[in-house]
């Protein structure tokens, strides 16, 4: 299981739709706005 960046919620790296890669590492995100917010400001999110 995966901890979505964005809203921390927890996401089955298994079947989720929305994934993104930044620096060489993969990162799982519940919901196509999560994602988004995460690409445009990626840093944001990983403090």
């Amino acid at each position: 299981m995966a901890i979505d960046p964005v809203c921390k919620m927890v996401v089955d790296e298994a079947t989720a739709k929305f994934t993104a890669e930044y620096e060489g590492r993969k990162y799982y995100f519940c919901a196509p706005g999560c994602k988004k917010a995460f690409e445009k400001e990626p840093m944001k999110y990983l403090k």
